[in-house]
């Protein structure tokens, strides 16, 4: 598949999530619900997956996680907060970086309308 159509099937999945719980629910909840409908979709995802940092040729596991990573390409970094920061866009660049993949989605779950909530982020 390629990333246009992956990407607007996951954005697709991240609607219904939202139309059906509305927003002010935790990120985790967001995490959890979203995964449901990614799995009934047939798209292949990881949650919450390890990002060691290598630094000066050394694998160093400082805690990071993905939020989701999605069929290998796609880097998700949901949130549920009043607004998205600048730093929440530069934690989802750098782990695409880190991560080596090229297209990341950070989603926010507490708005309105989840359409106001999306930014597509490349490398």
């Amino acid at each position: 598949m390629k990333i246009n159509e992956l990407t607007e099937k996951v954005i697709g999945c991240a609607i219904e999530v939202h139309k059906t719980l509305g927003p002010g629910l935790l990120e985790s909840t967001y995490e959890q619900c979203f995964a449901r409908e990614l799995s009934l979709s047939g798209i292949n995802f990881k949650i919450q997956v390890s990002l060691p940092v290598e630094y000066k040729g050394v694998h160093l596991d400082c805690g990071y996680r993905i939020d989701m990573l999605i069929e290998e390409s796609l880097i998700l970094e949901l949130k549920s907060v009043e607004e998205v920061a600048d730093i929440h866009k530069a934690q989802l660049l750098t782990y695409m970086k880190l991560a080596k993949i090229k297209v990341g989605l950070l989603i926010n779950f507490n708005v309105k309308l989840l359409k106001n909530g999306i930014e597509r982020f490349m490398l």
